[in-house]
């Protein structure tokens, strides 16, 4: 697994994607795992495998991240730094 890239907070210290609160639930609708994040309650990753969920949660996350910074938006902190 790669590292994620580091993640800033306009006010605050360096936070990386992987320092986001991750969870996994298995989806009866969809009959496969999902991949949520507690930060970004509208964002979901759907696969076969509980590890490609995580995966792929954390992917998303990252990217979402990078587009804010990028655009200048606040980013939302992690749990562990509320």
């Amino acid at each position: 697994m790669t590292s994620s890239p580091n993640i800033y907070h306009r006010r605050s210290a360096p936070v990386a994607a992987d320092q986001y609160t991750y969870y996994l639930t298995w989806s009866q609708e969809d009959n496969e795992h999902v991949g949520l994040c507690a930060e970004f309650p509208s964002l979901s990753w759907l696969d076969a495998t509980p590890e490609g969920a995580l995966r792929g949660i954390r992917e998303v996350v990252a990217e979402v991240v990078a587009e804010m910074q990028t655009s200048g938006e606040a980013i939302t902190p992690s749990h562990s730094h509320r």
